[in-house]
């Protein structure tokens, strides 16, 4: 069965879906997370919907010097997953942008956290992609982030990377550069691959496995690899210096079978120097 579903992408949506709309009944029914998106309408993967939100946001601030004053980027933003607890972190001073590709994302955002919050802003990027944007008019690895130079103190992108291919991580990477401040902070998560992950996969202790190489990558699914993609750390390295932004820091994650971690995914943090 969960071939099946992988195989057609609409029929699992749409199970999803379904399941989905029963658990919101029953959140309703016992008051549950009224002030969290429906799950039928989440879209980014599994886990603790406010549990990795918090997570993230500790994350930032322990890790990429996140302050109450600091004005925030979230890249892939999503349906609020981030913003949600940003917006009892941040001060008055502190605001936050947030764009992604998913239209009923920013929709959600716009209704239910704007109004409350004037100082979160949420864009609908104008990007092609095949499952959430078909639609879309621009391509990923043209696009310009709708921001000025210079202009945010740290930048998140928490399960973004690890769904891009390499000219669109490269065009992102070089965005992050530009937007930030000189001494600016970004926090990213990846995949990332290494002796030690190949070692763990062959041990059977990968949690995720990327058994089909790409130009330059590494996916779980060939017909569809913007559904999971692995890079070589010492290229995720060299692309961040290369670009201006140089990774600082890298907490390995589950995902790889390593007995010691810090969230799922590998998390980079990388400094705009100045």
């Amino acid at each position: 069965m969960k071939e099946v579903l992988r195989r057609y992408p609409a029929l699992h949506r749409t199970a999803a879906y379904g399941y989905h709309s029963v658990l919101d009944l029953a959140d309703f029914a016992m008051r549950r997370d009224q002030d969290l998106p429906p799950r039928r309408l989440r879209f980014i993967g599994n886990g603790d919907f406010r549990q990795v939100g918090a997570d993230f946001v500790a994350h930032a601030a322990d890790l990429a010097g996140l302050r109450p004053g600091d004005r925030v980027l979230d890249v892939g933003c999503g349906i609020g997953r981030i913003a949600i607890p940003l917006t009892g972190y941040l001060d008055d001073d502190g605001s936050y942008e947030g764009f992604d590709v998913v239209p009923r994302g920013i929709e959600w955002c716009r209704r239910h956290i704007t109004p409350a919050h004037p100082n979160f802003r949420f864009q609908l990027a104008d990007i092609r992609n095949d499952e959430y944007n078909p639609g879309g008019r621009q391509r990923p690895e043209d696009y310009r982030f709708p921001y000025d130079d210079n202009e945010f103190d740290v930048a998140i992108l928490t399960s973004v990377f690890t769904h891009l291919l390499p000219s669109t991580v490269r065009r992102y990477v070089a965005e992050l550069e530009r937007v930030l401040k000189p001494g600016g902070r970004c926090l990213a998560t990846y995949f990332l691959l290494s002796d030690e992950t190949r070692r763990l996969a062959a041990e059977g202790a990968a949690l995720s496995e990327f058994p089909y190489e790409g130009d330059g990558y590494a996916t779980t699914n060939p017909a569809i690899p913007e559904e999971a993609i692995a890079f070589e750390e010492s290229t995720v390295r060299q692309l961040h210096a290369d670009a201006g932004l140089p990774i600082e820091s890298v907490f390995h994650g589950a995902w790889s079978g390593r007995d010691e971690y810090l969230s799922g995914q590998d998390v980079c943090i990388a400094r705009k120097p100045g």
